[in-house]
């Protein structure tokens, strides 16, 4: 399996996010390197702005961090056990985004309007926190499935009508595994 940009493929974005760091030994990836590295996957995930912004210090330690809880606490979730969720909470109390109302000229009334409440880790962070708490706690977490290539970590959100899928994406692991099994059966022969 090789990938070198980000993917996003699990149909959700804390499962995206944990889905950052991936594959096994010589094929190990970890898109949050640094604190421009975790800007720039933020931004592709659009949890951020195009703009430049001031990077906060400390910030890809906080996301490695992040990634870590979420992956323990999702799995815990799917078992159906509590896992800490402290550090989630803390990023939800203070990254939450400021809300305010807006009058829009063009449809000549109010919109409800959220926006970062600033530059810090906590509110560039909150956004992968609050998918998390969606997550944990939505029905739609009994879809959550681990891809069952052997050599494949990545972890997706089943939404297909059947709940039946069993790769995170056809291109990468699916037709592997079919080519693989069928030379199984083959040689078998």
């Amino acid at each position: 399996m090789t990938m070198n940009q980000p993917q996003f493929l699990a149909n959700n974005l804390a499962l995206d996010f944990v889905n950052s760091e991936y594959g096994m030994f010589d094929e190990h990836q970890d898109h949050l390197i640094d604190n421009k590295s975790t800007v720039k996957w933020l931004k592709l995930a659009g949890c951020l702005p195009e703009e430049n912004l001031e990077i906060p210090l400390g910030l890809v330690e906080k996301a490695k961090d992040l990634r870590k809880v979420a992956r323990e606490v999702i799995k815990a979730a799917i078992d159906g056990e509590a896992g800490n969720t402290d550090f989630i909470n803390h990023l939800l109390d203070k990254g939450s985004p400021k809300t305010y109302l807006q009058w829009d000229n063009t449809l000549n009334s109010f919109l409800l309007v959220k926006r970062r409440r600033d530059n810090s880790v906590e509110s560039l962070l909150e956004p992968i926190a609050a998918s998390v708490a969606d997550l944990i706690c939505h029905p739609e977490l009994k879809y959550v499935r681990q891809c069952e290539a052997h050599d494949c970590t990545l972890m997706f959100l089943d939404t297909t009508k059947s709940h039946r899928r069993r790769w995170c994406s056809m291109a990468l692991c699916g037709n592997r595994m079919k080519v693989a099994a069928f030379r199984s059966r083959r040689n078998e022969t």
